[in-house]
């Protein structure tokens, strides 16, 4: 017999649990640093509208598709035209390649935290400490499992009991964190000079092609902000209830995780500046900045391991609501695919999880030298995923829906109950024409300039 299809028990938990994907550690250390390379306010104002006319039309179209055809990213592009049921393989890999080393960035998180809370901090301002700390097996797969092994028992509760009460406590906390932190730091002196360099247009040097490199990193960025093309929404979609607003949940959802990203801005940028005496080089050290630089910015303040361990606990927060969604995208796919109990899916992913997050952690140490086609492990499994993969994923799914399948198939799902689709003129121009545009820029942009 099979078993009944999970399902979320209210708007507000499939919102928040949606909202909980898409806020990650992208939003937290990925996002400020972007904005502050691409000219700041100019970046702000583009990833805002790519919000609300790019990633708004996508999230539509995923969340609809999923709720549409009830079932998980594999069945649901089948269901919807059987040419197009490859395209539902190609994206479940997504969540499977970016899962496992999400887990090992998550594990990083962990050890910073406890760090932190045992009284540590000063430690973790050593030029060496994360160098050393990745570049050992031992630690790393240690605080690489616990994390994984965190989320894979949230996800076993299923999506009312685990998700969806994970993220009703969870993102209220994420929020009146940022919240606090941001306006902690933004009292500080020297403050000011950051928060003009964060939300202040720089049109210094800003010349066509830079533009143009804006544009194609504020949309990288959205992908990975919003959980798009991974088959994360299509799979929240499949357990949202038929009387909850499509158009409003996702509009909701947009806002919680672009205000996330922007107050995350908030606390970082002004923090650096006050450390580095305004040298906006400081923030474009990638990775770094979030595992190297901000312990120095803490250790620098008054109160700074009080800030320090705060701001640790809002990343774990972060970094767990996204895994969570990753890792039930897999069990969904898994779940449906061989027919298995809820705890039999989470299982074999989590298995899958640590095989596949111990190459990452090994790429750091023992496995070091190994490089594919100059990346490190990890890298490698980023680049594959967020560059290739899912702009493909993307690009597909708007010639299914704008050409195939026609945008009637989603206006279908989100009318269900009489409401008027708002957004229905905006939502075909961006299906058929820009977002396939779109798709085909940040595919090729790698190849023509560097960014």
């Amino acid at each position: 017999m099979e078993e009944k299809k999970d399902g979320f028990g209210s708007k507000l938990g499939f919102i928040l649990a949606a909202a909980g994907s898409a806020v990650g550690l992208g939003n937290i250390w990925r996002f400020p640093y972007l904005a502050a390379k691409y000219g700041g306010g100019i970046f702000l104002l583009i990833y805002i509208i790519l919000v609300v006319s790019f990633g708004f039309s996508l999230m539509v179209t995923e969340i609809s598709l999923g709720r549409k055809t009830g079932k998980s990213v594999i069945g649901a592009y089948k269901h919807a035209d059987n040419r197009f049921g490859f395209l539902g393989p190609v994206a479940a890999l997504v969540p499977f390649i970016i899962t496992p080393y999400y887990c090992v960035i998550g594990g990083w998180v962990l050890k910073y935290l406890v760090t932190f809370i045992s009284g540590n901090a000063a430690a973790a301002t050593s030029d060496d400490f994360f160098g050393g700390f990745i570049s050992g097996a031992g630690q790393p797969s240690v605080f690489f499992i616990i994390f994984a092994a965190l989320t894979a028992v949230i996800v076993i509760f299923g999506v009312e009991k685990g998700i969806e009460g994970m993220s009703k406590i969870l993102m209220p906390l994420l929020v009146i964190l940022s919240i606090g932190i941001a306006i902690y730091t933004l009292t500080l002196p020297g403050a000011g000079m950051g928060l003009k360099y964060y939300l202040l247009p720089n049109f210094e040097g800003f010349t066509v092609a830079k533009l143009l490199k804006t544009i194609v990193a504020a949309m990288g960025q959205l992908f990975y902000s919003m959980s798009l093309a991974m088959g994360i929404m299509v799979t929240y979609g499949s357990y949202m209830r038929k009387q909850d607003s499509i158009e409003a949940s996702t509009r909701q959802i947009s806002f919680f995780d672009t205000s996330i990203a922007i107050i995350a801005g908030l606390i970082i940028v002004p923090s650096v500046f006050i450390f580095s005496g305004g040298d906006a080089g400081m923030l474009n050290a990638g990775p770094g900045l979030m595992f190297v630089t901000l312990p120095k910015v803490f250790d620098s303040m008054k109160g700074g391991t009080i800030v320090g361990t705060a701001f640790f606990v809002l990343v774990a927060f972060a970094a767990l609501t996204s895994s969570v969604s990753l890792l039930e995208t897999m069990v969904s796919i898994i779940t449906e695919k061989f027919n298995l109990k809820r705890a039999g899916s989470t299982a074999v992913c989590l298995i899958i999880v640590v095989i596949m997050g111990m190459m990452s952690v090994l790429g750091y140490s023992s496995w070091s030298s190994f490089t594919i086609f100059g990346f490190q492990i990890l890298d490698f499994f980023d680049f594959i995923s967020n560059n290739i993969m899912m702009p493909i994923v993307a690009l597909l799914t708007c010639i299914l829906i704008g050409y195939i399948v026609k945008p009637k198939y989603i206006e279908e799902e989100t009318t269900l109950n009489g409401e008027e689709f708002k957004a229905k003129g905006l939502y075909e121009i961006m299906t058929r024409f820009v977002c396939p545009i779109f798709m085909i820029i940040i595919l090729l942009t790698p190849f023509f300039v560097e960014l």
